[in-house]
């Protein structure tokens, strides 16, 4: 009898003709890829809002509203109407209708809901965005409409989550699922994606640090949990294809106070409706 293989859940591949681009431009010239690479990494791709998600985008107040610290402007959903409120926060190429399921669950327990469409996300304008500008959105969103009994974020919505509260963004609990981790692993990972050589990683990095004047591992997120004194629920699935369980592991490691949930066969997206980590996460949250 065979051995069955585990299936890949939700792998993105990047398209062919992107990675042909980039290896055209590296011939010409380094910085011309870099540039390139720097496009792509900081780009977001918008999707439509699936019927499943309709129904919080319904029901859900809506409101464009500026982020002056950024300069930018972000779509916000309130969602219910409570004193106790939950801020979650989505991923890359995400939107702020995308934890519906675990917001109609907080829903049930007497929660209201704030989400929001990050910078070039979703209804939110713009082309570009970076984990720097969902950090000033949550701070921005704790100005207008905290403050929050917790928060959830999900991907990089974890990891700006972590940042914002190492960086005085107060709430009593937080709750990051299939959250990134290490930003130097998050770019070599990016850059073997585009079939490029190592050394267009180190050069990338080097960019965004002129760019912005600071070491980008500063934002990794193991680094932030370890400076956040609030309890933290770290989840995760093993067959996740896009961030490696070892970031979640790695992550509740240097959690001072909190959990860690291993699930399996859920992947990157699917794990946000999972019943048992809807179960944990009011558990985690009552």
């Amino acid at each position: 009898m065979t051995k069955k293989k585990n299936k890949k859940i939700d792998p993105l591949p990047i398209p062919k003709f992107i990675i042909r681009t980039g290896q055209f431009l590296n011939l010409i010239s380094t910085k011309a890829v870099v540039l390139y690479a720097a496009k792509l990494f900081t780009t977001p791709i918008k999707h439509r809002i699936p019927k499943r998600e309709l129904e919080m985008d319904t029901n859900s107040i809506q409101q464009l509203i500026p982020v002056p610290s950024i300069n930018k402007s972000i779509m916000v959903y309130q969602y219910g109407k409570s004193d106790k409120k939950v801020l979650l926060v989505h991923g890359w190429s995400g939107r702020g209708t995308q934890l519906f399921k675990i917001a109609d669950a907080l829903l049930k327990e007497g929660y209201a809901t704030v989400s929001f469409d990050a910078p070039a996300h979703g209804k939110s304008p713009g082309n570009s965005s970076i984990m720097l500008e969902f950090i000033a959105s949550i701070f921005e969103l704790d100005k207008q409409y905290g403050p929050f009994e917790v928060a959830i974020g999900h991907s990089l919505g974890g990891m700006a989550v972590l940042n914002a509260a190492k960086s005085g963004f107060k709430t009593d609990k937080i709750i990051v699922i299939g959250s990134g981790d290490i930003v130097h692993d998050i770019i070599d990972d990016f850059i073997k994606k585009l079939q490029l050589k190592p050394v267009i990683s180190l050069k990338l990095r080097a960019h965004f640090e002129n760019k912005f004047n600071e070491a980008m591992d500063n934002y990794s997120a193991f680094k932030a949990a370890e400076a956040i004194e609030k309890p933290i629920l770290v989840v995760h699935d093993e067959n996740d294809y896009e961030v490696p369980v070892k970031a979640g592991i790695n992550i509740h490691q240097h959690v001072k106070n909190g959990e860690l949930m291993i699930t399996k066969g859920l992947g990157h997206r699917k794990i946000l409706g999972d019943a048992n980590v809807i179960y944990k996460i009011i558990e985690f949250i009552k």
